[in-house]
């Protein structure tokens, strides 16, 4: 078992591995509700070695959110178990999409029409919308992508999307390149994250503004999301990267 398990991870190893997270510090682009992230030096070297303060939102930087994000009761980050971290990527491109119409929410029928081309999408798998939302970091102007009148202009999931995915055909996660699920437009229309409380509500989780999914292909790679283990936690910081196949 050992041997199959070196030379998993060697075959692991022979592949190219894809970083899907922004570094992050205070000038990153962030939600409008949140204050910037602060790094603060306790020690340095004169002191004998080097040690930092971190404060930011849990929502910060490349993030997962846990259920309890918006569904009370739901669980907290540190009971999403290990296996639910780690599966099979499925990337939808919508990046030409995103520059003709940066308001389009990703609807049912699109699903379907990328089925057409690729096949049917497979259950228990990490679905991730790319948009190329992402090359705008680490620009907080670019993303908002605001108009004249001051609203942000951003792409997302339709809720009717994620009702097909979720319930007819099983997928574990979603994730994507914005700060939110929904687009800004049904956010405005709605009042309301109703696409992003719909995830959550499933009781798994989804990861926000993800990078590089533009060196990724359509199929066929894995995905790993690794964070910290604070207790209780609705959202933190996440490293996810992706192994091509």
């Amino acid at each position: 078992m050992a041997n199959e398990l070196i030379n998993a991870l060697n075959v692991l190893k022979s592949k190219t591995w894809v970083d899907l997270t922004h570094i992050f510090d205070k000038n990153s682009p962030h939600f409008f509700m949140f204050e910037s992230a602060e790094f603060k030096t306790l020690f340095g070297y004169p002191e004998g070695f080097f040690a930092q303060q971190f404060t930011f939102p849990g929502q910060y930087g490349t993030h997962i959110d846990a259920p309890c994000h918006f569904v009370e009761g739901k669980r907290y980050l540190h009971e999403i178990t290990l296996k639910e971290l780690v599966l099979p990527l499925i990337v939808i491109d919508q990046s030409e999409r995103a520059k003709q119409d940066p308001n389009f929410s990703f609807s049912r029928d699109d699903v379907i029409e990328f089925e057409k081309k690729y096949g049917q999408i497979e259950p228990e798998t990490f679905v991730a919308l790319r948009t190329d939302w992402s090359k705008r970091w680490p620009s907080q102007s670019k993303m908002d992508n605001k108009d004249a009148e001051g609203n942000n202009q951003i792409p997302g999931w339709g809720i009717d999307a994620l009702k097909f995915l979720f319930e007819e055909r099983g997928v574990k996660a979603i994730g994507h390149e914005t700060f939110d699920t929904d687009s800004a437009k049904d956010f405005r229309q709605n009042n309301a994250l109703l696409a992003e409380y719909y995830v959550l509500e499933q009781d798994t989780y989804q990861v926000e503004l993800m990078a590089n999914l533009d060196k990724l292909p359509t199929r066929g790679a894995v995905i790993f999301n690794i964070m910290a283990k604070p207790n209780n936690a609705s959202g933190f910081p996440v490293r996810s990267f992706a192994i091509l196949p």
